[in-house]
């Protein structure tokens, strides 16, 4: 297995397992950053950016679609970066919260956080072990 991708394992599934912990620990300011983010088109635009530069990194550094599950899970995870980083710059901001509200994201916001941690541990367990 690749180094980088051990690297990568490691980097990405502790710090959303990090993310995501403290989300869940603090879900009504959680809640409420989000909202009033998505109010922010300037500060969408800014997340956009940042977000499509580490999705571009992560898919021009480690593209690879074979060898296990660790290096598939990364390489999705990069494509899935840039994919939101996109999509955050060109999507308009009423359809940006209208997707927001259609996933009941507030309602379901505990099962998305345990579902983005249990992916992330996977994830971090994973590169540790490799």
């Amino acid at each position: 297995m690749l180094p980088l991708t051990v690297f990568l394992g490691k980097f990405l599934g502790l710090s959303c397992c990090l993310m995501c912990a403290v989300l869940v620990a603090r879900p009504l300011a959680s809640l409420q950053a989000i909202s009033a983010m998505m109010e922010s088109p300037g500060l969408i635009l800014l997340t956009g950016i940042w977000t499509t530069g580490c999705g571009a990194a992560l898919v021009v550094g480690h593209n690879v679609w074979s060898g296990g599950a660790l290096p598939v899970a990364v390489t999705l995870l990069g494509w899935l970066t840039l994919i939101k980083g996109v999509a955050l710059m060109a999507v308009p901001g009423h359809l940006l919260t209208k997707f927001y509200h259609t996933l009941r994201y507030p309602e379901w916001f505990r099962v998305y956080m345990a579902a983005a941690l249990a992916f992330s541990a996977w994830l971090a367990v994973t590169a540790f072990l490799a």
